[in-house]
């Protein structure tokens, strides 16, 4: 008797929790597509106000958002950075990829030629307070600052010898290495359609 009286009250329970996690699904589903839409305009705001400071002589209000057909035949959202006169001055690529706790989202600038990286900018992570999240540092950033995409990107722990170094953050080296790989994906992804793109538009 006892153990019936056991196995109902476990049935119980589970279908309990199991209307709880449709509820709480439910109600994470209702609030995602309520503000997903602010979110994603408040990001898209964010990233025209970075612009200027990741492609020198870059105008927010002249920028514009293209696609192109990436390297792996996707269609990729890039932004045209152009001058106050309407010159291209390179290009923005808003990109993300897994980081030491959860997806880091970087706006990677370029030259107009993409033959070098700008700077990077941190749009969104969740890595770990006064460690990972220090790749949101200005100093952090700067060391992504007028190095040659010729080379992939290399962190590094100790004082960068070479061009296509980063001096890894102390504590965080997954951090500062998903940072790299995702500024590598991207260069290596687009570099070459936007140098097409960069002639034809001449």
């Amino acid at each position: 008797m006892d153990r019936k009286v056991t196995k109902t009250g476990y049935l119980s329970q589970a279908w309990l929790v199991i209307l709880l996690a449709f509820l709480f699904g439910g109600a994470l589903a209702g609030v995602q597509r309520t503000l997903g839409p602010r979110i994603a305009e408040n990001r898209r705001n964010e990233t025209y106000n970075v612009i200027p400071s990741i492609v020198p002589g870059a105008d927010k209000s002249r920028t514009m958002e293209i696609t192109v057909d990436a390297a792996d035949g996707n269609q990729h959202r890039v932004y045209e950075a152009l001058g106050d006169d309407g010159s291209r001055k390179g290009w923005v690529i808003p990109t993300r990829g897994p980081g030491f706790a959860d997806e880091i989202r970087l706006l990677v600038g370029l030259n107009r030629e993409a033959t070098i990286i700008t700077g990077i900018y941190v749009l969104d992570q969740k890595e770990t307070p006064g460690l990972g999240a220090l790749i949101t540092g200005r100093t952090f950033r700067d060391e992504f600052r007028d190095i040659p995409t010729n080379r992939a990107l290399e962190v590094v722990t100790s004082e960068p010898t070479t061009t296509n170094q980063i001096q890894a953050l102390t504590g965080a080296t997954i951090s500062s290495q998903s940072v790299a790989g995702i500024v590598n994906a991207a260069v290596k992804e687009l570099k070459e359609p936007l140098q097409r793109l960069n002639q034809s538009l001449k």
